[in-house]
């Protein structure tokens, strides 16, 4: 069904890359240290992936852990409950840990990781793909950022509907096509 529809491009693979070049130097400069990368599943696994490589090559030796937390279960709005279904397996205490989420829209997952994480003594700094200013349901402000975004439902670099377009190597917004409908 998704296959007919088109997605037309809100960011690009060369801005997506560029960003994530500046976003890597911004951490490096707070000269972070036993740095822990925490990515959140599902939709930041490119996006963490391609930051993970920008922190090589600006000299930072990051480990990689991985948190699946989710708020929206099938649909395309939070339903406010954060469920941890995947928990890291590294010890946090001191270490300064980067949390990289795909989208800050409520607040309510990456508020709930940070909190959780520095409950378990880690120093931790939040990083975003993509933030949506006006949606914020909890008081949280996010470290880096790579793009403010439309209030808009966008796919691709990672993140889905429905399980369809995180493969596109750019973010995007899915299009209605009258004659797939």
């Amino acid at each position: 069904m998704f296959e007919k529809r088109r997605v037309r491009v809100l960011f690009d693979e060369a801005a997506i890359a560029a960003r994530n070049e500046e976003i890597a130097r911004e951490v490096a400069a707070r000269e972070p240290k036993d740095l822990l990368v925490v990515a959140v599943l599902k939709g930041s696994f490119i996006f963490a992936a391609d930051l993970v490589r920008a922190f090589h090559r600006v000299g930072l030796t990051p480990q990689v852990e991985f948190m699946h937390l989710s708020s929206y279960r099938a649909g395309t709005v939070s339903s406010g409950q954060v469920s941890i279904l995947r928990d890291v397996e590294s010890e946090v205490r001191d270490r300064d840990v980067i949390l990289v989420d795909d989208i800050l829209e409520s607040g309510r997952t990456l508020a709930f990781a940070k909190d959780l994480l520095a409950a378990r003594g880690a120093r931790v700094m939040t990083c975003c793909l993509l933030e949506k200013p006006g949606k914020r349901a909890v008081s949280i402000e996010p470290d880096f950022v790579g793009f403010r975004c439309p209030d808009m439902f966008v796919v691709g670099y990672g993140m889905d509907v429905a399980h369809s377009f995180r493969e596109l190597p750019f973010i995007g917004v899915v299009e209605k096509d009258d004659a797939a409908a």
